[in-house]
């Protein structure tokens, strides 16, 4: 019986630290919303290159004008704040349900540790548009955003570091296919995160 106590003792005292030290309340649904905003978003923007006249599967490679380039970053400002707002909705509600603080000092440890390789992957992008190397865009999104990951996941679920693996991996191969960054970004941040987002729901669920 005492044996049997301590155990019980030592599993809540496990998850207290763990609790403490971790944010564990990510939603596998929000990553699923997310994947799914952005599959919806690069089909939109094939349309979008049909419109323009631009065959994206002929393999050739296009030279976008200022309004087509600014219209594509307006898409994916748009993918971003749907992803976000989604990821919030749904972390928000699973922390209630778990009787959790969603805003604590592990949530903005791992927001500045998630936030110092965004930003400075947000800042490099911007530089690739400024001198209009457009195509080394959607590799370099998926990189610095696996790297983000990789480097969030000491505060929160472990699992996350995979997702990020897999991102570097993708952006890095999407180098060497150079005009197919519209494939690979739908592989990236859509496909992968819907696979990932179920996969969290059904493990923590």
């Amino acid at each position: 019986m005492e044996s049997k106590n301590y155990q019980e003792d030592l599993s809540h005292i496990r998850s207290m630290m763990e609790r403490s030290s971790r944010f564990i309340s990510l939603s596998g649904l929000s990553g699923v919303f997310a994947g799914l905003s952005a599959i919806v978003g690069a089909i939109y923007v094939y349309f979008v290159f049909q419109r323009e006249g631009i065959d994206y599967f002929d393999g050739d490679r296009n030279i976008f004008g200022p309004s087509l380039v600014k219209e594509l970053v307006t898409i994916g400002v748009v993918i971003l704040i749907a992803a976000i707002l989604s990821g919030y909705i749904f972390t928000a509600n699973k922390s209630k349900k778990k009787g959790l603080k969603i805003w604590d000092a592990t949530t903005k440890r791992l927001l500045i540790t998630f936030a110092v390789p965004l930003v400075a992957g947000g800042f490099f992008c911007l530089g690739l548009l400024y001198h209009h190397l457009f195509v080394f865009i959607a590799p370099a999104t998926l990189i610095f955003y696996g790297l983000a990951l990789v480097s969030a996941e000491r505060y929160t679920l472990t699992d996350v570091k995979y997702l990020g693996y897999f991102e570097v991996i993708l952006g890095l191969a999407s180098l060497f296919f150079l005009g197919w960054g519209l494939l690979f970004w739908m592989l990236g941040f859509g496909v992968l995160h819907v696979v990932y987002g179920l996969i969290m729901h059904k493990k923590y669920k």
